[in-house]
């Protein structure tokens, strides 16, 4: 951060479509028999098939196993009273689970069928019951890695492996399988079985165990409980043993025809959800901008108001004892309006003293020692910092019996300047001041420290600078410990008494202010490298759509 020369505080599918046929590979090999090629040869799809599409054998028989399930579902239920069990009727039939649900679900909605929630608890294994039912239990192992004639514990462990060897000879010696001396591993007995392994099977494949068995299996954490869903059906009100598709719509031709007497219409779902509306969102700038705003609502600052963002050069420049040879005010630096190009609403009283303070000096200071011009001042242009608004407050704040008062603002400003990857023609300016009797450098220090520590960054350096407006003047520079160094986070001073004097306010009161940009701390925190991806008409709508909450400081 910079004052750039102007004394701102400111950072610089259609499936028809495919190759014109349709072909389906004769490897296909479906659930529901549907691999049967679609074109009638056998003839590979043409090179360069669409990466991604789907293949239409399998599309087809995706709805082909579907409505083989809900004719298995209204065929049961019209010589049976009840499915009382989805999951043992879908393994009688032959079909997944998972499509019987997905038929359930679809015929409950349209009342062909009534279904009721089945809950179960079953028992699944562990990632450790898992390779015990893989590669057997840690005592079956060992046992089986133990010669006739024995073998020494170093080199069966290494065999095993630390954690097979250690629960291995834990269970094996419980079982009395083995002995284990001081250097030396035996069997105890010719032969053993493997019983934990087949239990892990069994449940694996569904079927029940006893009470004895689950708890042992328990206490080793090989399984553990799964809650399985399924329904129980009956037939509904609308209940046919085939289900006619709904009519959407009643049109002339159903009207005229007589036809719609035999149509069955599709009932209005008024609980169903509609599509998400298309709200407000904020732009990350926002969020970051409000974040700012409570901390410096938090340390008791209260907000200028910052409408103007056409100002005069009086208050932008000459206001802030701004010369008017100053390069920032320019045309290459700076944005003059052709109309209105000037300005007529100044307090003369105060023109006046700026004009002497400028020309002569005054209250110690020599001043600029030229010929001040009243028709540069009065020059309109699009702000370039927000001080001018600071400038407006502080000569208000004079006209009245003084009060200690803290400020602060946001709000955008404009710099004539090239467009780039860190620079745009207008930003935003963050600004802080407190004005009242007997501050110093060190108090501007402290409320930095506050100030930052609130942003995250605790640990600030100081630099000297120069400010037209501000002496002494410092850049401020802080370590951030995302990126590992120390960046430079904003700019400060203290105002000039050849800024402060002529407005009216004592010579006993000071003013501390600093400023950074707003968009720069939005682009560390939101990780963006580019002020055009975050600012502007090139910004990605999804970004602002989606992107997450500020926290700053966390």
């Amino acid at each position: 951060m910079t004052t750039d020369g102007s004394g701102g505080w400111c950072f610089d599918g259609d499936i028809r479509n495919l190759h014109g046929s349709v072909t389906s590979s004769k490897d296909d090999n479906v659930t529901g028999g549907c691999n049967d090629n679609l074109t009638g040869d056998d003839e590979d799809p043409p090179a360069g098939n669409l990466t991604g599409v789907p293949n239409l054998s399998a599309v087809v028989c995706v709805i082909h196993s579907e409505h083989m399930a809900e004719e298995a579902v209204l065929g049961f239920l019209e010589k049976n009273e009840e499915i009382k069990d989805s999951g043992e009727f879908s393994a009688e039939k032959g079909i997944s689970h998972e499509e019987i649900v997905n038929v359930i679900k679809s015929l409950n909605g349209f009342r062909f069928v009534d279904a009721q929630d089945i809950k179960k608890e079953r028992w699944q294994l562990t990632a450790e019951g898992k390779t015990y039912a893989a590669n057997g239990s840690p005592e079956f192992q060992l046992y089986m890695a133990i010669p006739p004639e024995g073998i020494s514990r170093v080199e069966l462990q290494k065999k095993l492996g630390d954690s097979v060897f250690k629960i291995g000879c834990q269970q094996a010696i419980k079982n009395k399988w083995v002995e284990m001396g001081k250097s030396q591993v035996a069997r105890k007995v010719a032969n053993v079985d493997d019983n934990v392994k087949y239990m892990l099977v069994k449940i694996n494949d569904g079927e029940a165990l006893n009470q004895e068995d689950i708890d042992a299996l328990k206490r080793r954490k090989l399984i553990s409980p799964q809650v399985w869903k399924g329904y129980s059906v009956k037939r509904g009100p609308n209940y046919a043993p085939k289900r006619r598709k709904p009519a959407t719509d009643l049109t002339r031709e159903n009207l005229q025809s007589g036809e719609w007497k035999d149509l069955q219409f599709k009932e209005y779902n008024f609980l169903a959800k509609g599509f998400p509306i298309e709200g407000g969102y904020l732009h990350p700038l926002l969020k970051v901008r409000r974040q700012m705003q409570m901390i410096f609502l938090q340390m008791g600052f209260e907000e200028m108001p910052t409408n103007n963002f056409v100002e005069s050069s009086f208050w932008n420049f000459d206001a802030l004892f701004q010369p008017q040879q100053h390069p920032a005010r320019d045309s290459h630096d700076t944005f003059f309006l052709k109309e209105p190009s000037t300005t007529k609403k100044l307090p003369e009283d105060y023109v006046e003293r700026v004009k002497e303070i400028h020309e002569s000096g005054g209250h110690g200071s020599r001043g600029y020692g030229y010929d001040w011009k009243r028709e540069e001042a009065n020059k309109n242009l699009l702000r370039t910092h927000t001080t001018a608004v600071s400038s407006r407050m502080l000569y208000a704040l004079a006209k009245k019996p003084f009060e200690a008062k803290r400020y602060y603002s946001i709000d955008r400003v404009f710099r004539n300047e090239a467009v780039d990857r860190t620079h745009l023609a207008e930003f935003h300016q963050i600004e802080g001041l407190i004005c009242d009797r007997g501050l110093s450098l060190g108090d501007l220090q402290g409320v930095l420290h506050d100030f930052f520590s609130r942003l995250g960054m605790s640990n600030l350096r100081f630099k000297p600078a120069y400010n037209p407006y501000t002496e002494p003047s410092m850049e401020i520079f802080g370590y951030h410990e995302g990126l590992k160094k120390w960046v430079e986070v904003g700019n400060s001073g203290m105002f000039r008494p050849e800024m402060l004097l002529p407005m009216g306010l004592p010579e006993d009161v000071s003013v501390i202010a600093w400023g950074l940009s707003l968009e720069r701390p939005t682009m560390i925190l939101y990780g963006i490298d580019n002020i055009r991806d975050l600012f502007g008409h090139k910004v990605d709508l999804g970004l602002i759509k989606s992107n997450p909450i500020c926290r700053i400081g966390l």
